[in-house]
């Protein structure tokens, strides 16, 4: 019973990052922000779903590069 309970939460969380990147491509927001935590907690979908279209740039995380760089400048 417990196996079949872990396998179903499994496709579960799949299947909610699958259609969060769906959704917040569609949406204009950050895509592997909401990929993760809806793989994580894959009821945040539900907020995703009642968040409204961002309007203008899709946000983006600062890469690494970007944030060493802005460190190294002397």
């Amino acid at each position: 019973m417990a196996m079949q309970w872990i396998v179903t939460w499994g496709l579960g969380a799949l299947a909610a990052a699958a259609l969060a990147a769906v959704l917040a491509g569609y949406k204009n927001r950050d895509i592997s922000y909401w990929t993760a935590w809806c793989f994580i907690f894959p009821p945040l979908i539900i907020v995703l779903l009642l968040l409204p279209r961002h309007q203008g740039p899709r946000p983006r995380q600062p890469r690494l590069d970007d944030l060493d760089h802005d460190r190294n400048v002397l």
